[in-house]
């Protein structure tokens, strides 16, 4: 019962700072990140490896414990006071440490997320593979449950997520909703994929890209009348293509550019920044598929998507460095974050 208390007070402390994280490891004192910033809890001691086994014992139950011993991580959700916590628990150096996530109860609007509207246009869609990429941490899952919400609340439709663990947990509205958690529900991504073609499935939202397999089903599913969203943690739309196509084998890579240059619908790419104000605010950048970057991608000129962003605002694509701009101007984040997060600095400047 101390072991529990103790892992409680933590996420208790998690939910009243507002942290997006709680980081657990021995030699250290247990940490937060809140607004994206690390802040270790100076009245709480420093951990050692008793404390961290004790904490992992209140978070696993005996079949999960079997599983983290043998793999030395495990994925896995965990509910306290109404919250849900994504967690991992990982050895390092011989001892265990545990990372938790919060994930908020209310899935938001993207209004309130301060995502363009546009997405909403892409969820409104009856088939095709969209794509929402960037580093770990950076709200591609919430940007997907914003997205999967506009179909529950405006249409009927059947949407199936896959997910290692479930994240955020929805409430049938207009749509019905099987979320299905790998290792729980299914055995992986792949059969659940493969399962969906018998459910009368029409939206499918998967956790996570993992793997050739999965993305062929994904795409294929795209393909038959399906929409498709996933994520993938790639840098920018260009990045994306190339480690999609590189992960098949080169004599299956023209047909994997043949059918992602007529399946893909969209690729986001979102950071989240620290506001000057306090929080974060999303920059972000948005390729849309039309015949010029469908010509790209069935060609292999990937390497030009970049360039074709950059210079089709007016199609309503959204090149990462005009939106960086666009929140220095507005006060909204400082030059230096900016330059942070760009990855053509050069390009930045001649904006600003």
């Amino acid at each position: 019962m101390e072991q529990k208390k103790q892992l409680e007070d933590l996420l208790a402390i998690v939910i009243k700072e507002g942290a997006s994280d709680l980081h657990i490891s021995v030699g250290k004192k247990p940490t937060i990140r809140v607004s994206g910033m690390l802040i270790g809890l100076e009245k709480e001691n420093i951990l050692k490896e008793s404390d961290t086994l004790s904490l992992m014992s209140a978070l696993l139950d005996e079949e999960q414990k079997k599983e983290f011993l043998k793999n030395k991580e495990i994925d896995f959700s965990y509910s306290y006071s109404e919250m849900r916590f994504r967690c991992n628990c990982y050895f390092q150096k011989g001892t265990i440490a545990i990372a938790m996530r919060l994930i908020p109860k209310k899935i938001k609007t993207l209004q309130q997320l301060n995502l363009p509207e546009v997405l909403e246009s892409f969820a409104g869609r009856k088939q095709g593979f969209f794509l929402v990429v960037g580093p770990v941490g950076h709200g591609k899952t919430t940007t997907l449950a914003s997205m999967i919400e506009i179909i529950n609340e405006t249409r009927a439709e059947h949407i199936i997520t896959i997910e290692d663990p479930i994240e955020y947990l929805f409430e049938e509205k207009k749509s019905i909703i099987d979320q299905r958690e790998v290792k729980i529900d299914t055995a992986d991504f792949q059969t659940a994929l493969k399962s969906m073609f018998r459910q009368d499935v029409n939206v499918v939202m998967i956790g996570e890209m993992r793997g050739t397999e999965t993305i062929s089903t994904a795409v294929t599913a795209a393909e038959t009348g399906h929409l498709v969203l996933s994520t993938l943690h790639t840098n920018n739309a260009s990045q994306t293509m190339d480690r999609i196509i590189d992960s098949f084998p080169s004599e299956s890579q023209v047909q994997i550019r043949t059918q992602l240059a007529g399946s893909l619908i969209g690729i986001f790419s979102q950071r989240l920044i620290p506001r000057i104000s306090g929080g974060v605010v999303p920059a972000y950048e948005l390729l849309i598929n039309n015949n010029a970057v469908s010509n790209l991608i069935r060609e292999g000129r990937t390497h030009e998507i970049d360039s074709v962003i950059e210079t089709s605002s007016e199609l309503g694509m959204v090149d990462m460095n005009r939106s960086l701009a666009e929140l220095v101007r507005a006060g909204e984040i400082t030059l230096d974050d900016a330059r942070k997060y760009s990855t053509k600095i050069q390009n930045l400047e001649k904006l600003l």
